[in-house]
């Protein structure tokens, strides 16, 4: 069966790079995927106009190694695909995005992470080997230690505008049938810090994220995987994840359930009422939603003044100072909390950045579906909040950088270097106009 696979897949990555081979145009080329970008729809991407590549087929787990502790798969395949297959096995990826509609191609090209990621990174930090096409049809094979190296990096981050990632193997830990999760309530940022710190400093629980429910009403989520449980809950129709996180003090779930307590909205939860969610809510699942809204984007969404859903990276030495500030000139709650190790300093970064870093440990403030006020860019606003913190966010919404601002925080040096190799007319776009450009 396995070398079935294989040969399947070599017959997959042939027919793309035959494709791209034959290509004539240097007109842009978008993909043609079969579940709905996680990225936050804008109303004008260029994508939805592009010639499209073909890249649906790539859906296939390839082999699951129990030994070994790894799993190889095609970047189409959802975590949840993975999940299913490897948890019988008592093994699980080691990052496991919120939604269950995310792809492991999807979390290395947008930077998934998740509560582990306070020990491991994000998941493109547990990833061994990248099979990528190039735009001119070379099948390559990367590693963090092959000739390719610096390609292998650069793939994180880069939101398709690097090559076709066409395979990928990535390290699984072991993993029991429930979690345990422990609520800790704090009322002050200086304890809520204070034992983030701690649990970083001795490694001590399995996941680790949070809910800040107002400056005075912080939660940090603490759990363990275990074998047994003596009742378990799921938030996956009536009841809402964060909602609970404000009054139970602990709780039991299936691991996958845990894994997807998420799935209906981190703390932007659709249909918003309870008759909502009893009515439709059991079949509104991330993955319709992020397919709805691209497919009415017309009438569902603005860019005009485009709600704030959007990932910030703070060093942790620097988050205090950033909620006060938030607090004042935000004032959107609640946020989610996600803790993540400083593993690796990511090539697709500028070095300017990591010299001005001490930290070990960074945090992710995530804010969700924050309506805009007045006539305030609030995108913007946060951009050189975050520039003055020494901190920085991800580009999976609305971005207003100015070029040459852009990329004094990427590392122009690193990315120009791998386009030449794999994208030299810049078919799949340039990361500053993939991501900031309407």
């Amino acid at each position: 069966m396995g070398a079935e696979r294989n040969e399947r897949h070599a017959r997959k990555v042939a027919g793309v790079a035959e494709q791209l081979r034959r290509r004539t145009s240097n007109a842009p080329l978008s993909r043609r995927k079969r579940v709905a970008s996680h990225q936050v729809p804008k109303v004008h991407d260029k994508k939805y106009t592009d010639e499209k590549i073909d890249i649906r087929d790539f859906d296939e787990i390839i082999e699951i190694d129990p030994e070994r502790r790894i799993c190889i798969a095609e970047p189409g395949v959802s975590f949840c695909r993975v999940v299913e297959a490897t948890l019988p096995l008592g093994l699980a990826p080691i990052v496991v995005p919120e939604f269950k509609a995310i792809t492991i191609g999807g979390a290395v090209a947008g930077c998934s992470i998740e509560s582990m990621s306070y020990v491991y990174g994000g998941f493109h930090d547990t990833c061994l080997e990248y099979e990528i096409i190039t735009a001119k049809g070379d099948v390559l094979t990367c590693t963090p230690d092959n000739g390719h190296s610096l390609i292998f990096q650069m793939m994180h981050g880069s939101f398709g505008t690097v090559g076709i990632l066409s395979r990928l193997a990535f390290r699984l830990v072991p993993a029991k049938p429930f979690v345990h999760l422990r609520h800790e309530t704090h009322t002050s940022i200086d304890s809520y810090l204070a034992s983030i710190w701690s649990h970083f400093d001795r490694r001590d629980v399995d996941f680790m994220d949070g809910i800040i429910h107002s400056p005075s009403h912080l939660v940090l989520c603490v759990g363990d995987f275990v074998d047994s449980a003596p009742y378990t809950n799921r938030y996956d129709w009536l009841n809402v994840y964060y909602q609970s996180t404000a009054t139970r003090s602990e709780d039991y779930l299936k691991t996958p359930h845990y894994f997807y307590r998420y799935d209906k909205g981190v703390t932007r939860v659709f249909p918003t009422s309870f008759l909502g969610r009893l009515l439709v809510g059991k079949f509104l699942s991330s993955a319709v939603i992020f397919r709805l809204a691209e497919k009415f984007r017309w009438l569902l969404l603005s860019d005009d003044r485009p709600d704030v859903t959007v990932d910030t990276f703070l060093p942790f030495s620097r988050l205090k100072e950033f909620l006060a500030w938030y607090a004042k000139d935000f004032g959107h709650f609640p946020l989610w909390v996600v803790p993540y190790a400083r593993v690796h300093d990511y090539e697709w970064i500028s070095d300017r950045f990591w010299a001005k870093l001490d930290d070990r440990l960074m945090i992710d403030i995530a804010i969700y579906g924050m309506k805009q006020r007045g006539d305030t860019n609030f995108y913007r606003l946060m951009e050189e909040k975050l520039q003055e913190l020494n901190g920085l966010k991800t580009l999976i919404s609305y971005n207003y950088y100015q070029e040459s601002e852009f990329w004094q925080i990427f590392n122009r040096k690193n990315y120009e270097t791998v386009k030449a190799i794999t994208d030299p007319d810049n078919i799949f776009r340039n990361l500053y106009e993939k991501t900031c450009l309407p």
